[in-house]
């Protein structure tokens, strides 16, 4: 049996019904719907490997508190465990609705509290630095395609699927806009700052068409790997790790965290959080509103670093 495929015994035919529904009702992206698939047949073997229930009728809360606790047990961030419970939440609210099991039971899962972790996101010498360092000394063409990328997910706050699919017809050079295609195929248009605009020019010149017509591609998806072939979601996080190698900072990048930046600078600089929602494309406020918690920790940084009294121990503050 092949790593995370459901045994036999169990329903998999119901799963394969769950997926279809997500691609032809739902119509989520490859990426969304495989990460329901491994989320489930991830829950599939564990049952299989510790005795659990043979069937998804048969489930019991027992078995879920015993994978419960294997995750923990595992040390899998309250993120991932969340993510995979909503996953396994939303394939037996299928299961119900389609009368093959009578309840779900992972209905009444609720979750060890602890501290939601902020977004990582970079400072503006931060992302000076990595503009710099993408740029080199311009003596290679896919240096021009690093620096675009950057300035492109920087400026726009875009998924690195959403900008790996960026194509030239959803870019409006005049009116400085970009026509997004979002996850389920939602659309929403976003405004693009002339650095931006002048680095995909660059990009265009030095490394996109040279390589189009060394390798003989013809397409018109914006960003290219290599051999002038449309990159990947997988290629763009490589391509911006590299960069971050070569810089002086530290770690690794993922594309997320140019959109945690993004979204941040435009708070701090005074945008509204329903602006910054749309531009994100965020179906929901909530999930935008977490943004708030990194720009009051600046903002209290800052009132502590500058106003005289904030570290007086025993001072009356402003509002006293």
């Amino acid at each position: 049996m092949q790593k995370n495929q459901p045994p036999q015994t169990l329903e998999t035919n119901w799963i394969d019904l769950f997926i279809e529904y997500l691609k032809v009702e739902r119509r989520y992206s490859d990426n969304t719907i495989t990460a329901y698939q491994e989320d489930i047949a991830a829950f599939v073997t564990f049952l299989s490997t510790s005795g659990g229930a043979s069937s998804f009728a048969a489930l019991d809360h027992l078995d879920i508190r015993v994978y419960l606790s294997d995750l923990y047990d595992a040390h899998y961030s309250r993120t991932s465990i969340a993510r995979k419970i909503s996953s396994l939440r939303s394939f037996f609210n299928f299961l119900v609705k389609n009368d093959l099991v009578t309840d779900n039971p992972f209905v009444y899962v609720n979750l060890k509290q602890h501290p939601d972790s902020l977004p990582r996101f970079f400072y503006e010498k931060e992302m000076d630095e990595l503009l710099t360092t993408a740029s080199g000394d311009g003596s290679k063409p896919l240096q021009f395609r690093d620096r675009a990328l950057l300035e492109m997910l920087y400026a726009t706050g875009m998924r690195v699927s959403e900008c790996a699919q960026l194509n030239y017809r959803d870019i409006d050079f005049s009116t400085h806009m970009i026509l997004v295609h979002g996850k389920g195929d939602k659309e929403r248009y976003v405004p693009v700052g002339r650095y931006a605009l002048a680095a995909l020019t660059a990009y265009e010149d030095h490394c996109r068409t040279p390589l189009m017509q060394k390798y003989h591609q013809q397409h018109a998806v914006v960003f290219v790997n290599r051999y002038g072939k449309p990159i990947t979601s997988t290629g763009i996080e490589y391509a911006l790790n590299q960069v971050m190698k070569r810089s002086s900072l530290t770690g690794e990048i993922h594309p997320h965290m140019l959109r945690h930046t993004f979204a941040t600078q435009m708070l701090s600089g005074g945008a509204d959080l329903r602006t910054v929602q749309e531009l994100l494309g965020h179906s929901s406020l909530s999930t935008t509103q977490i943004y708030t918690h990194v720009t009051k920790d600046s903002l209290q940084a800052n009132y502590r670093k500058f106003f005289p009294r904030a570290v007086d121990k025993g001072s009356r503050g402003p509002d006293d």
